[in-house]
C-alpha cells in the first residue's frame, strides 16, 4: 500500500522509543502500539455520528485531511491535529487527548480487530487545522440538526 511506510515512519517518531513502537507492531496481535499525544499531535475524540459527518464536509474543505482514527464500530474518531489543541478545545462531547495522554494506534495499512485509519497519515506530519476542523463540525452539526428538524411536525 503506498504510502504506509512514510506513515510508519511519521509514527514512531512519536514514539519515546521508535523500535520498541515498530516491535510492538509486529508482535503484537491486535497490530496496535500505544503512542503519546502532546509531542507532534492531540487527537481530538468526536462521537461517530458527528465524526463521519465532520469527515465529509472536511473532504469538501481541505484536500486532504489530517490523519483519523476510528474505533471498532466507528463509534468515535480521532481527528490528528497540532499539539496543544487538546488543551485549548472548548467543545460539547469532544474529548481531547494531548501531553500526558496516550493513544492506541494502529499499524498503518493492516487490519486491526478494533482501532482503524480512515485517514491514513501522509508521512509529512500533515494535521487538521483546529479552525478548519471547527467549522467542519459546525457544519456537520448543522446540518444533522437541519435534517432532523426536516420530519418534525410531520404526521406519521
Amino acid at each position: 500500500m503506498p504510502g504506509v511506510k512514510t506513515a510508519v515512519e511519521w509514527l514512531v517518531t512519536a514514539a519515546p522509543d521508535p523500535e520498541a513502537c515498530r516491535w510492538e507492531w509486529e508482535r503484537n496481535p491486535l497490530g496496535v502500539a500505544l503512542l503519546p499525544a502532546g509531542r507532534h499531535w492531540d487527537v481530538l475524540i468526536v462521537p461517530g455520528g458527528l465524526g463521519q459527518a465532520t469527515l465529509d464536509v472536511l473532504g469538501l474543505l481541505v484536500e486532504r485531511p489530517g490523519p483519523v482514527l476510528a474505533d471498532f464500530g466507528d463509534s468515535r474518531l480521532g481527528f490528528f491535529v497540532p499539539p496543544g489543541t487538546a488543551s485549548r478545545w472548548l467543545g460539547t462531547g469532544v474529548r481531547g487527548a494531548g501531553r500526558g495522554s496516550w493513544v492506541v494506534v494502529p499499524y498503518p495499512g493492516r487490519a486491526t480487530g478494533g482501532v482503524r485509519w480512515m485517514v491514513l497519515p501522509d508521512g509529512r506530519g500533515t494535521l487538521t487545522d483546529p479552525a478548519v476542523l471547527e467549522l467542519a463540525m459546525h457544519e456537520a452539526a448543522a446540518a444533522a440538526a437541519g435534517s432532523a428538524g426536516e420530519g418534525a411536525g410531520r404526521k406519521p
